[in-house]
């Protein structure tokens, strides 16, 4: 059952949108444009405590919940869903080495990324390796003197920029009994030697998150450098994706109440026709719709953020939160655009930004797709 908003998760609220209107709108649209990382809007972020809220204490994290934390990305997205996801993926890179990682990881990885001196990457993704996770190719071999890496990853979120920390990647470490692939996850600081990054993607959205192709030709990790037990790789990662879902619904959340806050502001400022378009029917009925599922989404995005802080299970609820609300997000964006008319289709007015961004939200942790398959397999199991 969905508890009612404390004080402090309202108080939370409140400062990550003061945050987002005062600091980040005005200059979204230059991020967008330039495709340029946010590096001093991260530096704020993380000195607010905002990047590290549900991590512990003794690490520089905040030690909060993950319901606050949902709140903080969907206030960001709201305004700018490109900011929003660099604090959401490097806290996959914060919760694997959190739940996995020795006290000397934490301290000497963990730490830098949750105070802003650097920002973690997840190197999971391969050219043949998206959706089917267990295809991925990169290699590390063990020799005396560590872990030999050699393969690639692409699309990979907080890479090539100046702050890029450690990344985490999954490789093959061997063979199981069954012939089937070890998978591991090992930690790759940021200039390793051999470790090169690919050009900057330019992506529909998410812009100004800096996502390049990760490339490593007999790159030396200590052994140290392995994150948690050897051949859990897959399982650590799919875990953690779990919790993803739900902050990637949210950040959907976020487009989805931005797209519904712009459509009423412009609707009752726009005139057609001698009258205010908000006289219109069939916009009214957009912005209702808009509402309904905003007030859904969040219901089932918080639902699932209150299993996962009980410890119950919630891969079910947290893909189905995920697959509603990137869906009803798209929409949102589509009908924003609409009732904006010619200049919806402008990249200056924040609702085509929101555009590019929602259908992002889609693809990434698991497509819709994916999430149908994770939610029958649950219903028919």
């Amino acid at each position: 059952m969905l508890s009612n908003m404390n004080e402090e998760q309202e108080t939370i609220r409140a400062a990550v949108r003061r945050f987002a209107e005062a600091e980040i709108a005005p200059i979204s649209e230059k991020l967008w444009e330039e495709q340029l990382f946010p590096y001093e809007i991260w530096k704020k972020v993380c000195a607010l405590g905002f990047t590290g809220l549900p991590y512990p204490e003794e690490y520089g994290g905040g030690g909060g919940s993950w319901i606050s934390f949902a709140i903080v990305l969907e206030e960001l997205a709201r305004i700018d869903c490109a900011v929003a996801n660099s604090i959401m993926a490097n806290s996959t890179v914060a919760s694997l080495i959190t739940n996995f990682g020795t006290s000397a990881q934490k301290e000497q990885h963990l730490r830098p990324i949750l105070d802003g001196r650097k920002i973690g990457c997840i190197g999971l993704t391969e050219p043949n390796a998206g959706s089917d996770a267990a295809g991925v190719q990169t290699r590390a071999v063990e020799t005396q003197d560590g872990w030999l890496v050699n393969g690639s990853k692409i699309f990979i979120s907080n890479s090539g920029n100046d702050v890029t920390g450690p990344v985490v990647i999954a490789a093959v470490t061997g063979r199981k009994p069954d012939g089937r692939n070890e998978i591991s996850n090992l930690i790759m600081p940021h200039g390793t030697p051999g470790f090169t990054y690919g050009g900057k993607l330019k992506k529909i959205g998410w812009r100004a998150s800096s996502t390049h192709g990760l490339f490593f030709e007999d790159c030396l990790l200590p052994r140290e450098n392995l994150l948690g037990e050897r051949g859990a790789g897959l399982r650590q990662t799919l875990a953690t994706i779990n919790t993803g879902r739900i902050l990637i619904g949210s950040m959907a959340l976020g487009i989805l109440q931005g797209s519904l806050d712009r459509s009423v502001a412009y609707m009752k400022e726009r005139n057609a026709f001698g009258k205010p378009i908000a006289s219109f029917q069939a916009l009214q009925f957009k912005i209702a719709d808009m509402a309904t599922h905003a007030h859904a989404a969040r219901l089932m995005l918080y639902h699932a953020a209150e299993l996962k802080e009980r410890g119950m299970p919630f891969d079910q609820e947290a893909s189905m939160a995920k697959l509603f609300a990137t869906e009803k997000a798209m929409e949102a964006a589509h009908q924003a655009i609409q009732i904006h008319g010619g200049y919806g289709i402008m990249s200056e007015y924040a609702v085509s930004r929101a555009f590019g961004d929602a259908k992002v939200l889609e693809i990434v942790e698991g497509t819709s797709e994916i999430q149908r398959m994770i939610i029958s397999r649950q219903l028919l199991a």
